[in-house]
């Protein structure tokens, strides 16, 4: 009875991660557009922490809207490193 409630127990843990998480799954093919982003939409994207996604915005404020996704790489700090683990994220409409 004791081994049976400890595989209950375990199994109710194992579905409670698998449910907490998957709202992060979902969020990791959400689509940010790079030249619309708000600096909290930014964060979203790997390796882009508050300093970096207001840079994106002062940059795109400055210069005007990215062509591409690789014109990220023109933010000081931001390399081509970030761009390609977000390429399949990274919109620029």
């Amino acid at each position: 009875m004791k081994h049976c409630r400890q595989v209950v127990t375990l199994c109710l843990v194992i579905g409670l991660v698998v449910a907490l998480s998957l709202p992060l799954w979902a969020e990791e093919t959400q689509q940010v557009n790079i030249n619309t982003a708000s600096a909290v939409e930014l964060t979203q994207l790997k390796g882009i922490g508050t300093k970096y996604a207001e840079r994106i915005v002062q940059y795109r404020e400055e210069h005007g809207p990215f062509s591409s996704a690789e014109d990220m790489t023109k933010v000081p700090g931001i390399g081509p490193k970030t761009c390609e683990v977000n390429k399949d994220r990274i919109t620029v409409e």
